[in-house]
């Protein structure tokens, strides 16, 4: 129950963060931004989250400095000289985990999962390769981490239509909403093991500003996934290379 009123706290702040920015912008241009872009240029919505996850590492025995977040978040890449990401462990020289947090808010939600689902996979794709190629030695192969949280509202709810002018799209596809692409990207993902864990929180824009949330996959929760993650960094952490 601590853990679930932890995880609303960080909603409630996403949300919140949302519309300040967006009233902030609003009024200093003069008028808002297309769409949702005053929120998105904002950024720092996610950090409730980010914060959450970092705290939860400290409990479990990481020390102030073996978790970063913020800034200098720029690790090697294979195909690219470096990646940001929202925040990494690294103890004593060695990479123990890189994780990813992102969001996406209507109402545009076909572009954007398309760009979220390249994005995801093409960055871990290009961490795998660099850590093949020895980027982080002396590190053991480091813990990968996805989380994403989505507005639940009637456009990302609602079955998409599919365009099939020359083969058949997987099964799967047929009738899916956005939420339902989500949560057959993210499991993709963990199952191909591109990830070690992901986590999906659905929240809708009246209800989140209180904390309002669900997880609509009991593989994608939450709790599955800092337990994945701070048991990985606590075995990682207290092996030598």
């Amino acid at each position: 129950m601590e853990l679930e009123a932890r995880v609303r706290q960080a909603v409630k702040y996403f949300w919140s963060t949302r519309e300040r920015q967006a009233a902030e912008q609003g009024g200093e241009s003069g008028k808002k931004d297309a769409g949702a872009r005053a929120a998105v240029t904002g950024g720092r919505q996610m950090d409730g989250f980010v914060r959450l996850v970092r705290d939860i590492l400290y409990d479990n025995g990481l020390r102030q400095g073996e978790i970063i977040h913020g800034s200098r978040l720029e690790i090697p890449g294979w195909y690219r000289a470096e990646k940001k990401w929202d925040l990494l462990v690294i103890s004593d020289g060695k990479l123990i985990a890189d994780i990813e947090f992102k969001s996406q808010i209507g109402p545009s939600f076909g572009n954007n999962f398309n760009n979220r689902a390249e994005e995801a996979i093409g960055n871990a794709t290009d961490l795998w390769a660099a850590y093949r190629e020895g980027a982080f030695k002396p590190s053991q192969r480091p813990w990968l981490g996805y989380l994403i949280l989505l507005e639940e509202c009637p456009a990302s709810t609602k079955a998409v239509d599919l365009w099939e002018p020359y083969f058949r799209v997987f099964p799967e596809f047929q009738d899916a909403s956005y939420v339902r692409r989500y949560q057959l990207l993210l499991t993709k993902l963990v199952r191909e093991r591109l990830y070690d864990s992901a986590c999906f929180i659905l929240s809708d824009r009246e209800g989140g500003v209180e904390g309002a949330c669900r997880e609509p996959d009991p593989e994608l929760t939450f709790e599955g996934f800092v337990q994945s993650l701070v048991g990985r960094a606590v075995a990682i952490k207290g092996c030598t290379p």
